[in-house]
């Protein structure tokens, strides 16, 4: 895997304190991207192999508290779901708890999930082209996939990037599609637009209208809470 970032962060990608990998790589290209010098693979970023992944966090187990671990973020992990798969396999195998951040675009992503404890997954819109104008794929995988978690029962933390001119106008749609499923195992929660990776954009920034208002975030937890969806502030 290729990583253009590591480091501890504590309960903001996943439990408790943990050692973050950021994957190099991303089928998405969202516009409002924090990490854009993480979108693709180049020579400045760093090889490592699942083996070299789990002799690090073995060797800041200590380190690991509060029911911490070890999380895969990027970019999108999943890109490289053989590594994933057996990296995050040795880890359990050590007794490290695992998490992962993803956009839920894979098809391998159940596969997965059989060695992971802890599943973060963005849903960014319900609706295939404004999905695709803003990001360059559609939602049909992130759907099939959603349907299955709810399905499996298997925890789920749903995140909503909140982007005015994206999605801001939406509460209800979103509401109604999730809540089309069995959702007793799965909680949402709301990230606001911020512009904290603007300046690293080397091709131009097109997002104009992205910050949204308290009564945006009000609108969208009062449209999850009278459909039954359990959403969480972080």
């Amino acid at each position: 895997m290729k990583i253009f970032q590591k480091g501890f962060n504590f309960s903001q990608d996943g439990p408790g304190n943990r050692l973050v990998y950021h994957v190099a790589g991303c089928n998405m290209h969202c516009l409002w991207c924090a990490n854009p010098e993480g979108l693709r693979p180049n020579e400045k970023h760093q090889d490592y192999t699942p083996e070299q992944i789990v002799a690090e966090a073995l060797s800041c187990r200590m380190m690991f508290f509060d029911g911490g671990g070890v999380t895969f973020t990027g970019g999108e992990a999943t890109l490289y779901a053989d590594d994933l798969i057996a990296a995050l396999k040795g880890l359990k195998d050590a007794g490290i708890h695992t998490a992962i951040e993803t956009n839920g675009t894979s098809e391998r992503l159940m596969e997965i999930l059989t060695y992971t404890d802890y599943l973060m997954m963005d849903f960014k819109h319900f609706d295939d082209a404004v999905l695709k104008q803003y990001t360059g794929i559609d939602g049909s995988i992130i759907r099939k996939n959603y349907e299955a978690i709810c399905k499996s029962g298997r925890q789920c933390h749903i995140r909503i990037p909140l982007i005015q001119e994206f999605n801001g106008t939406s509460p209800e749609g979103f509401a109604e599609y999730l809540s089309g499923q069995d959702t007793s195992n799965v909680v949402f929660e709301f990230l606001r637009y911020h512009e904290y990776g603007k300046e690293k954009w080397q091709e131009e920034y097109k997002i104009t209208n992205g910050f949204v208002t308290n009564e945006t975030v009000q609108a969208f937890q009062d449209a999850f809470k009278a459909h039954g969806l359990n959403y969480i502030t972080t």
